[in-house]
């Protein structure tokens, strides 16, 4: 006969975070522009995807986003970081000035390096006013609501003949700022063709990257 557990039990589980598994996104086979404008991260129908499939909208209308390109993070970085704001469709009642959606695309010159650590810094306005990556993490929290999304977008670049990863550092330094890893996106720049992939990657890229790595962040607010 089996055992009911105890209500004791239950209560007293410690609850998890599970993070979603990692995700690899393809264009469409009709897409004709499988990687990025020059200059820029993720490609155009990646957006797309964002908006309308990765929230999760009723009725599939597209979420208004903010997206921002990040190139260097030396001080007064905010002055110099372009943005473009996509609109939510006009009947749509939720929208707001504020974004609840901040896509931000980083040059892979102004990734820290693997072994650079980003310094822990407390909450509130001495973290916010820090330069660098700390810095923008904590001016993000600030500027995104509750629950809030913070996407960044980057890849991988070549370094002494070796690809480098600055996956880590980020998540570490995001996680600082009061964000929760929710998800590991792989953007292919490519479509598959039977059992293989026919890149197609932007020109400024490093050889051998035919992808980037979108990761997606909530915001997080302690009572």
């Amino acid at each position: 006969m089996s055992k009911t557990p105890s209500r004791r039990s239950a209560a007293s589980r410690p609850r998890t975070s599970h993070p979603l598994p990692t995700t690899t996104w393809f264009p469409g086979p009709d897409e004709p522009n499988a990687a990025p404008i020059p200059g820029a991260v993720l490609p155009a129908w990646a957006i797309d995807k964002i908006r309308i499939e990765f929230v999760g909208r009723p009725g599939h209308q597209p979420a208004p986003l903010l997206k921002i390109a990040i190139r260097d993070t030396a001080p007064g970085m905010d002055a110099r970081i372009p943005s473009t704001p996509f609109a939510a469709a006009a009947d749509d009642e939720d929208a707001t000035s504020r974004p609840s959606i901040l896509l931000a695309e980083l040059h892979p010159d102004a990734l820290p390096a693997p072994a650079d650590d980003l310094p822990a810094v407390g909450g509130g306005m001495p973290g916010a006013q820090e330069d660098g990556w700390p810095g923008f993490f904590h001016r993000a929290h600030r500027l995104l609501p509750a629950n809030g999304i913070l996407l960044l977008a980057t890849r991988q670049r070549r370094e002494a003949g070796r690809l480098t990863d600055p996956l880590g550092t980020l998540i570490a330094g995001a996680r600082t700022a009061g964000f929760r890893y929710l998800q590991h996106i792989v953007v292919v720049y490519g479509h598959p063709v039977g059992d293989r992939l026919v890149p197609a990657p932007p020109p400024d890229v490093s050889r051998g990257v035919a992808h980037c790595d979108l990761i997606a962040l909530s915001a997080i607010t302690h009572a």
